[in-house]
């Protein structure tokens, strides 16, 4: 029998339940465990470790990240969250350096997390690495104890400055300390056989619903956006990862069509051929878009700056300076093209490639045909 992987909280979790006990604390309420609400509505009740004053008028948390059935190299590691109320007046120059303001909140980034030095992230170059999720998840949870009310927190995870060498994050020019991230707040294993059948009863709930046409998404950046164009939600399928094992696992069940939609930092993989896209998996997104400009005429200055990106998003700005924008349609119909052949026929497929800002990239006719039976509206 498959094992039932246990979940987990992320890092920015870890920040808002930190936060939100220091807060109660303040008040004079000691939090045992406290209840996040994830950004998805899952309900997450994270265990306070320690809680103690830290001088005047700070009040310090430390939470252990359970990240589950997860290989998360974070797991068990320490997260020490510092609660002052009050505004950023009371900060020092070096600390003003290290601080993200959001709203009334001042969260400054401590020991361990690191910073952002090339474009490309969610982040901008210059800030502290906490991502987007992980700051609207603190914001919300303050919000509960404090409303409206001005506060200074902190993050620090001592672990940090050692456990990013085991990251990727060096590579993708975040220095200095781990990031604090996660989309919603829970963390659910993504590597495991028994999680890759997992999400195997989407496409069955789809196709009982009538649909012999899905959408399938890599992650919830596409998801996001094919939902803004009035794609249905009900024919939409997380694939994670894996979406040669949902392209599979479509055509045993007699799917007609697949429209693929999603960042071009995956499916760029899949135009090579690469259908788990995992980067400790498979790779190749800069190489395919360098490959393909060079196709169409970009000289070899152009080709190396591509090669010498960041992330896909880092390379774009340089096929625009080339005018090569054609190159995401032909990108989009390999992908189409590598996934039929995949699958030996047995179901058309189309592609759709967007940024992390949701701006249409490019597609292919197959993509056009789906999305004008689902009388898309494309932003």
């Amino acid at each position: 029998m498959a094992k039932n992987l246990r979940g987990g909280f992320t890092t920015g979790a870890c920040l808002a339940a930190g936060a939100r006990a220091g807060a109660a604390f303040w008040q004079g309420r000691r939090l045992a465990v406290v209840p996040v609400v994830a950004l998805d509505g899952t309900l997450l009740d994270i265990p306070v470790h320690s809680i103690e004053q830290a001088g005047s008028n700070k009040v310090q948390v430390e939470i252990i990240k359970d990240a589950g059935d997860d290989p998360d190299i974070t797991n068990g590691t320490s997260i020490f969250v510092t609660f002052e109320p009050g505004g950023g007046e009371k900060l020092s120059p070096e600390e003003l350096k290290r601080t993200v303001f959001i709203d009334n909140i001042c969260l400054v980034a401590g020991e361990g997390i690191g910073t952002v030095t090339k474009p490309g992230l969610s982040v901008a170059v210059g800030e502290p690495a906490i991502n987007p999720g992980p700051r609207k998840l603190l914001q919300q949870e303050l919000e509960k104890e404090l409303g409206q009310s001005s506060c200074i927190v902190r993050i620090d995870i001592p672990a940090g400055a050692e456990l990013v060498h085991k990251t990727l994050n060096p590579i993708l020019g975040v220095e200095g300390g781990i990031s604090v991230i996660g989309t919603t707040g829970v963390l659910r294993p993504m590597s495991e056989e028994a999680f890759k059948d997992s999400l195997v009863p989407q496409i069955d709930v789809a196709m009982a619903a009538g649909y012999k046409t899905l959408v399938y998404c890599p992650g919830k950046i596409g998801e996001r956006i094919a939902s803004s164009w009035g794609l249905p939600e009900e024919a939409m399928v997380q694939t994670s990862n894996f979406i040669g094992h949902m392209l599979e696992a479509g055509a045993d069940r007699g799917l007609e069509s697949i429209l693929l939609f999603g960042h071009i930092g995956k499916l760029a993989k899949v135009a090579a051929g690469v259908f788990h896209t995992h980067n400790r998996v498979g790779d190749g997104r800069l190489e395919v878009l360098a490959a393909y400009s060079g196709a169409l005429g970009m000289p070899a200055a152009g080709i190396k700056r591509i090669l010498e990106a960041n992330t896909t998003e880092d390379a774009l700005p340089v096929i625009s300076e080339y005018h090569l924008e054609k190159v995401y349609d032909v990108i989009a119909a390999r992908a189409s093209c590598r996934a039929e052949r995949f699958l030996f026929g047995k179901v058309k497929v189309g592609t759709v490639l967007v940024t992390l800002k949701g701006e249409l990239l490019g597609m292919d006719d197959r993509a056009r045909e789906i999305g004008g039976d689902f009388n898309w509206n494309i932003k």
